[in-house]
């Protein structure tokens, strides 16, 4: 019989080893395994702001964010007390079947800030599932059956997005969804040839993450834009990462003056402190909810806790000031890292990105693999870009203030110094 001693009652492990322990024992002994190999032993602990602290009392400047869940810091008063209000009125998440004022309340609220013609939103728990109910919408609205989506691209670990993901996350499930055509991200040339007679949709993240926080050509989403209407397929865009806030605009889209038939947004939308993610869309998919209303079940989608937390949501990213700030944020951090790359060009051969959504680009995978080691030794929590794992990303919380971006500037420096010196 498995040892059943009071390890999962009571106070948390008091050190990272005795949480990884914990770890291994219930959760994932391959996991820990793993990060004891890259020489990463941390447990998240308590946090606040824009920093965590680990089991052993250390501090990090979170520059992952969890790929943006963490858009507006740990703790943020504004979704807590949203959620609060909504658990002591409500109690429950509410049935999914059932019709919901919260839940309609909520996607009014997200409705004001959608480009386009966009009004309607599908709620789900996570961003994986928002982007299987936008590609299964764009298959029966149009009827047919082809998605074009990105080279080196992520949108979640199930059905759809699977299939779209790099062979080396899929290579254990085939056989995976057909109809998939993967092509240079940024290539217009590429778009003309693969959308045809059969192409449902163009499936994309407007600013791929995984792949580095690519910024395509100005043209280039016009230009989609344009052969999709042409040629009748819906563009669908993926703005888990990309979107509320984070490039300093509500939606990365609206850079290039685009809207899409379908745009899928999470992570942030949940505030950091209840799951929540949506397919938005406009009449012209909706009208396919005519035939079968209830296509998607889900029984965690649209909860009213969330829906309550995206009104709050919602009201921050429109606060005055609010995408002007993140704007400002990015700049500093653009600087600072035209100063890393002047001091280490050993090291750092260039950098890109939109609002705080930044990208440093090492010499090679090793290096950067050091360099985030020593940064996050440093106290910055930061990661590579799994499908480009010479780049580095940064991503802080969006209220990142002028002095914590210059101390994670500083942090990097020390640590770029360090890579160069072994």
């Amino acid at each position: 019989m498995a040892d059943v001693t009071s390890t999962t009652t009571g106070a948390l492990p008091d050190s990272n080893e005795a949480g990884l322990d914990l770890v291994s024992r219930h959760l994932s002994a391959a996991k820990v395994e793993a990060f004891r190999s890259l020489g990463l032993r941390i447990v998240q602990g308590r946090r606040d702001g824009v920093r965590i602290w680990d089991l052993d009392g250390k501090a990090y400047l979170n520059c992952r964010s969890s790929g943006g869940v963490f858009n507006f810091g740990h703790r943020p008063e504004f979704a807590i007390r949203a959620l609060t209000r909504a658990l002591q009125e409500l109690g429950d998440m509410g049935d999914w079947l059932v019709p919901s004022a919260v839940r309609a309340r909520g996607a009014a609220a997200l409705a004001r800030t959608l480009p386009g013609d966009l009004r309607y939103s599908f709620f789900t728990p996570g961003g994986g599932e928002a982007v299987e109910v936008a590609c299964k919408l764009a298959r029966a609205t149009t009827g047919r059956t082809g998605i074009v989506s990105a080279e080196h691209g992520y949108h979640g670990h199930v059905g759809f997005a699977l299939a779209m993901d790099e062979e080396r996350d899929s290579q254990w499930f085939a056989p995976l969804v057909p109809g998939i055509t993967k092509i240079p991200f940024g290539d217009i040339t590429a778009v003309e040839r693969a959308v045809g007679d059969e192409t449902a949709a163009v499936c994309m993240e407007t600013v791929p993450a995984t792949a580095g926080y690519l910024v395509p050509p100005d043209d280039y989403w016009p230009s989609v834009r344009e052969i999709c209407d042409a040629r009748g397929a819906l563009l669908i865009l993926d703005e888990v990462q990309a979107g509320l806030g984070r490039t300093g605009r509500i939606w990365a889209c609206e850079r290039w003056g685009v809207a899409p038939d379908l745009l899928v947004t999470g992570k942030g939308l949940s505030g950091g402190v209840y799951p929540i993610a949506a397919c938005c869309f406009g009449d012209r998919v909706d009208g396919f909810l005519g035939r079968d209303p209830f296509f998607h079940p889900s029984s965690y989608g649209g909860s009213e806790l969330g829906a309550a937390v995206v009104e709050a949501v919602v009201d921050k990213v429109t606060e005055p000031g609010f995408l002007g700030h993140v704007e400002e944020m990015g700049a500093r951090l653009a600087a600072g890292f035209d100063r890393l790359c002047a001091m280490h060009p050993d090291l750092l051969v260039g950098h890109r990105g939109l609002g705080l959504m930044r990208a440093l680009d090492t010499v090679s995978a090793e290096d950067c693999y050091r360099f985030m080691l020593e940064a996050i030794e440093g106290g910055v929590l930061v990661v590579w870009a799994n499908n480009k794992q010479e780049t580095l990303l940064v991503m802080p919380p969006l209220v990142v203030e002028a002095d914590e971006v210059d101390e994670i500037i500083d942090i990097l420096d020390g640590a770029a110094t360090r890579v160069s010196a072994r």
